[in-house]
């Protein structure tokens, strides 16, 4: 908590409150307060010191067995250079960075993203590529949705449309595109894209490269061609580290790549998080899902270079229901992470592990053959082992150490990843395969180089170090260049409303790199992964005691994706109940971005709800909309606390109004750090919610990614809950045919931070935490209320864990919400939410976090912001003399020898006495926004340029 005792009563008697709980009782409607306090669902509800959270984490680690993977099916063991794994995984600086809306604090990270960009693009010789997406298998699926869009056939009228996947495809990712094909009604056709016949209205082929079991098709090319001939697109799922030495999906004809970059440098983590990326041409770049970083200038007169997020008019916070796609959070941190891990290696070293890769598997491949037993030709590092016990063997290899894919009664997957030794080639050969060895296997392991790709990344960022000193003064002082361009958690509060910024403890932090933890496969042996069960299932007992659901699921790897998911289960069940027509989804216009966007994606129609003065759902509007669509009323989707920042008083009747119509009800939980312990979804009437774990529960931002979008529902929707593929999932699921993410608890390897911020809190402390956020944010609004108009409060005159202030009255005088945006960067931080859900105005939640000395501060810079607001609307100042117009100021600005303002530099640098004491620097001035969009440039320049 950040306030003290003292503090929480120096701001109560602020607000004329005499205590917590009086606060609480008067913000918080009476009719959905809880009537007995919070208990927890596993082991105990008292806080836990962080040294008994983690020895009992520890226990449930240890019943993990780590084996040497060799699996494949798309995730492999990997080194994660130490320099990255202490100094970008394990450093604040790069893992509580927000997304980088406000570019000129951001710089770091968009470069950083930038080479990840231009490292995917020359991988896969395409010519554009987004800033990651969540998992291959998730990748594959938006692939799905732009070709709908794309191809011949996706814009036929009224056609019936099919998307065609490679029966060698990997089989999590054929389950998840089937999932999204099925709630838009496009049919699924799986077979051999090679020879088989495209149905009609294909819109797309999707195949991997190499498939699944190792193998690469002759003529590869062909299916390209082949689905272009039929007027669809050719979408290839690409290994990158076997892009190194393979021909590129562009020389292919593909027009969509997408894969994970898993492999680089990023632990598997039992399914995840790691960075997917996709790539395709220019002229499909405004279809493309998910964020892009592009260059522009600075909108100063001095126009240097700056990086931004480019085109961000598709996004669903802007496009809504007509977005490319719902995504709201990415994979930023794990992209960087792989960005990180291609600089540190270089081309040649990439390639060099890539070669090897291919030698084991092409040493075990000979051996075996020459030992009579059948093993296929590999095309990078995946053998297959054909007329064999294939049980017998896995077993046999389990008892060695090494975990193998069955594929059959008499086949079995063997691949090789970059941490299999020589040793364990020997070890499985012999102990496991009963070889003698044929010939020297350092010989066999000589990768024949005829056919490889020649050089790659001849980028400056890719090849500037070779030695250990260099690797030092390179990487290390690179990354430690880009941290400090960016105002993360760890130089100031980030107030973004709807957004619930928190610092997170080191000790939630500690168990991500455990082994036990970070080395484990998604899809190995249930009876090896019985700790990370555990842990998942005390994780789901209490988040089920805090949200009043029967039963949650962890596999929504983003809040966007826990929303498609809640959805589909409630369309899933109403089917089960012969309702399966009802597909009019209510969305109130104050809802967030990705509602509509989700809705859409689960196959629903929208229809937008107003909402009153006061901010809340305009009930005669809600009741009507409701009326009219009952026979086909599928859900409604809220809010709660509202997007506006205010208990409504009447969410129970909105509940019981859509129960009554037929309908379900879908509460998005973007603020339930409002409700721990003071109320739940369940207790409000909802059906089923979405949890943003990375922001109630206290996994990291990362910079825009990752996050987990757990979902808990009802018990009516519990068999409908996701399923996998290939591993059965603990409680009620709807079975393999539902998974919305390629692992079975999507990104396990997070879980352990939210288990260990609720079991550190306890459940008294995950009330107060909600207790404190709503004390934040009313002593702020307080602060704040002469300065500004505070838009929407309570029925008693309090808003909840955020509020809204007003600035549209500014823009008579010329000044907008931008300019205080970028001005607040000159008192060292980042702006609130901009321009949502109200245009002109600032979101801001402070969270519990966070003490009175930096709300004050925060709100001092904000009050003496105002004074320079009033200088500009008195006449006292022109708008093009205020230091609001020309904000940020960059040290390059208030350095330069022909300053010519009107205004001192002391008051354009250091505009407060606390700045003086630490100032942070803005990089690059006020970014060219519209120059960006209509130049656009997305990936590092090659060396030549440097060169020259």
């Amino acid at each position: 908590m950040g306030p003290s005792e003292a503090d929480q009563t120096e701001m109560l008697a602020t607000l004329g409150f005499a205590s917590l709980d009086e606060l609480v009782s008067s913000t918080v409607p009476a009719n959905i307060r809880l009537t007995e306090p919070l208990e927890l669902g596993s082991h105990q509800s008292e806080a836990m010191a962080e040294t008994e959270a983690l020895a009992l984490l520890e226990t449930m680690a240890k019943k993990n067995k780590v084996l040497k993977s060799m699996m494949g099916l798309g995730y492999h063991e990997t080194h994660t250079p130490l320099v990255i794994l202490r100094n970008m995984l394990e450093n604040p600086g790069w893992y509580t960075a927000y997304t980088p809306y406000q570019a000129e604090i951001s710089q770091g990270r968009l470069e950083m993203l930038l080479n990840y960009q231009t490292l995917v693009t020359e991988l896969t010789g395409m010519e554009m590529a987004n800033a990651s997406l969540l998992d291959e298998a998730t990748a594959a699926a938006e692939a799905m949705s732009m070709c709908v869009a794309l191809s011949k056939n996706g814009k036929k009228k009224n056609a019936s449309l099919a998307f065609f996947c490679d029966a060698q495809c990997h089989p999590q990712t054929i389950a998840v595109v089937r999932t999204r094909c099925e709630a838009l009604d496009i049919a699924v056709v799986v077979g051999d894209a090679a020879s088989d016949a495209l149905p009609e209205g294909c819109v797309g082929v999707l195949w991997q490269y190499p498939n699944t079991r190792g193998d690469v098709v002759a003529d590869s090319a062909s299916i390209s061609k082949k689905a272009q001939d039929a007027g669809a697109l050719s979408v290839c799922a690409a290994d990158p580290l076997a892009l190194t030495l393979l021909p590129p999906p562009s020389s292919l004809g593909v027009d969509i790549a997408v894969g994970s970059m898993q492999r680089y440098g990023v632990p598997m983590g039992f399914g995840g998080p790691h960075a997917a990326y996709m790539a395709t041409s220019e002229k499909y770049a405004r279809r493309m899902p998910g964020r892009i970083i592009g260059e522009t200038v600075e909108a100063n007169e001095r126009k240097g270079r700056a990086l931004r997020m480019a085109m961000q008019t598709r996004e669903q916070h802007i496009r809504r229901d007509k977005a490319t796609s719902n995504i709201c959070t990415a994979q930023a941190l794990l992209a960087n992470m792989a960005a990180a891990y291609a600089i540190y290696h270089g081309p040649e070293g990439l390639q060099a592990i890539a070669r090897r890769c291919k030698g084991l598997a092409q040493a075990a491949s000979k051996t075996l053959n020459a030992n009579g037993i059948d093993a296929s030709a590999p095309a990078f590092d995946t053998i297959v082992v054909s007329g064999v016990d294939a049980a017998g063997v896995a077993k046999k290899a389990e008892a060695a150490g090494f975990n193998l894919r069955v594929l059959g009664p008499a086949e079995i997957g063997v691949s090789f990843g970059e941490t299999v030794t020589r040793d364990d080639l020997a070890k499985l050969l012999g102990d496991v395969f009963g070889c003698r060895t044929v010939g020297d296997l350092d010989d066999l392991a000589v990768v024949d180089r005829s056919g490889e790709r020649g050089s790659i990344l001849p980028h400056a960022v890719f090849n500037s170090h070779r030695s250990e000193s260099q690797m030092l003064r390179y990487l290390l002082c690179y990354l430690k260049h880009l941290e400090d361009k960016d105002l993360a958690l760890n130089h100031s509060m980030i107030s973004l409303g709807s957004c619930t910024m928190k610092l997170n403890a080191t000790a939630e932090m500690i168990p991500i790199t455990w082994p036990e933890f970070a080395n484990v496969h998604p899809f190995a042996p249930v009876d090896q992964t019985a700790g990370y069960v555990e842990m998942i299932d005390s994780l789901n007992a209490d988040l089920c005691k805090i949200t009043g659901f029967d039963a949650v699921s962890v596999q929504p790897n983003s809040g966007a994706s826990g929303e498609y998911a809640g959805l589909l289960a409630i369309r899933a069940y109403q089917a089960s109940q012969g309702q399966g027509h009802r597909d009019v989804c209510l969305i109130p216009v104050s809802a967030h971005g990705t509602n509509p966007a989700s809705a859409v994606m689960a196959g629903l129609r929208v229809v937008t709800v107003k909402s009153d003065a006061a901010g809340n759902v305009d009930l005669e509007d809600f009741n009507a909309k409701a009326e009219k669509h009952k026979d086909n009323l599928s859900a409604i989707m809220i809010t709660y606390p509202s997007t506006y920042g205010v208990f409504e008083e009447a969410v129970q009747d909105i509940t019981s109004k859509t129960h009554a119509c037929g309908g379900q009800v879908y509460m998005d939980g973007a603020n339930l750090n409002a409700q721990c312990g003071l109320t739940s979804p369940g207790v409000c009437g909802a059906d089923v919610c979405h949890l943003n774990m990375h922001k109630t529960f206290c996994i990291p931002h990362g910079g825009g990614g990752p996050g987990v979008g757990a979902i808990g529902v009802g018990k009516h929707l519990a068999p409908h809950l996701p399923g996998h593929e290939l591993i059965p999932i603990t409680g009620e699921s709807a079975g393999k045919d539902s998974a919305v993410a390629a692992a079975p608890y999507g990104s396990a390897l997070i879980l352990p931070i939210s288990w260990m911020y609720i079991k550190m809190l306890g459940a008294a402390g995950l009330t107060r935490a909600s207790a404190i956020a709503i004390l934040n944010a009313n002593y702020m609004a307080k602060r704040l209320e002469e300065s500004y108009d505070v838009l929407f409060r309570g029925a008693n005159g309090q808003c909840a864990h955020e509020f809204i202030i007003d600035l549209r009255s500014f823009k008579k005088c010329g000044v907008v919400e931008e300019d205080v945006a970028k001005r607040l960067q000159d008192y060292g931080f980042h702006s609130p939410t901009m321009s949502w859900p109200v245009p002109g105005t600032l979101m801001i939640e402070p969270t519990e976090s966070e003490d009175k000395e930096e709300l004050d501060r925060f709100c001092d810079a904000l009050i003496a912001i105002r004074g320079e607001i009033a200088a500009v609307a008195d006449g006292a100042v022109k708008l093009e003399d205020s230091p609001l117009h020309h904000a940020p100021h960059t040290m390059a600005d208030v350095m330069t020898d022909d300053w010519d303002r009107q205004y001192s530099r002391d008051t354009a640098a250091f505009p407060m006495p606390y700045v003086k004491l630490n100032k942070f620097w803005p990089t690059v001035g006020r970014v060219d926004n519209v120059h960006g969009d209509r130049h656009l440039i997305c990936t590092c320049p090659p060396m030549e340029v440097y060169e020259s």
